[in-house]
């Protein structure tokens, strides 16, 4: 990957969040003054934590306005009651290493219609955030677990099975997602999930870039290693285009 750039501030909807140990990397690329002017326009009194690593800058256009990942999207509370949800479903299911498209390895996966008023009142958030008002939604929720040593191998998800838009809760584990544009593999971009976030991808971004989740040992953020643990992804997503 080319010089990476970090990029504070908004950026149209791109809300970036890493954890507070990054901040000094911040700090090293832009002047205090930059960095304070991008944060109390976009979060108020949050600390400079605002961070994507791409490969040009001029990739930063196509990618923001269908990339959103808003930090923190629920609560440890929050991401507790999911996990007691899910937890007894996944645990009767084996890890499997081969996915029906060979994208995804160290997984177990479940789809869910129906879930408790609390963990129900979440995902109308995610809804909410990630929709239009009046956007047809698939009923069934998305569940991928993936283990410590899982890993999902770059891909364009399928038009068949979900439409333009894909947005979810990222729990247990932080984890480095990269996008690679699908007409020039040196257009890429890292991006930090970090623990409870939620993210969106939506138009260009869905069928113009592939997209994967790295593994530990390839989870490097500028330089600094983000430990992948477990991870589960609770992923909302609306229909198909008829």
């Amino acid at each position: 990957m080319a010089a990476a750039s970090a990029v504070p501030g908004c950026l149209g909807n791109m809300w970036l969040l890493a954890r507070p140990r990054y901040r000094r990397l911040c700090w090293g690329l832009f002047p205090p003054r930059v960095l304070q002017w991008g944060y109390h326009r976009c979060f108020g009194s949050l600390p400079p934590e605002t961070l994507i690593s791409a490969s040009c800058p001029s990739l930063l256009s196509q990618l923001s306005p269908g990339l959103t990942v808003l930090n923190d999207f629920v609560s440890q509370a929050e991401e507790s009651v999911l996990f007691g949800e899910l937890e007894p479903v996944l645990k009767r299911k084996r890890y499997e290493n081969g996915h029906w498209d060979e994208a995804i390895h160290g997984f177990r996966e479940t789809e869910r219609l129906s879930w408790s008023p609390e963990n129900s009142a979440v995902l109308q958030r995610v809804r909410e955030k990630a929709f239009p008002p009046g956007e047809e939604q698939l009923s069934l929720v998305h569940v991928l677990d993936l283990k410590k040593e899982g890993y999902i191998k770059a891909h364009v998800d399928s038009v068949k099975f979900c439409g333009s838009t894909i947005a979810g809760i990222c729990l247990l584990s932080s984890s480095i997602m990269r996008l690679v544009s699908v007409n020039n593999s040196e257009e890429r971009a890292d991006l930090l999930l970090p623990r409870r976030c939620l993210y969106v991808l939506s138009g260009n971004i869905r069928y113009n870039f592939t997209h994967e989740i790295l593994r530990d040992e390839e989870s490097f953020f500028n330089g600094v290693h983000i430990q992948r643990e477990r991870r589960i992804s609770i992923i909302c997503r609306n229909l198909p285009a008829s």
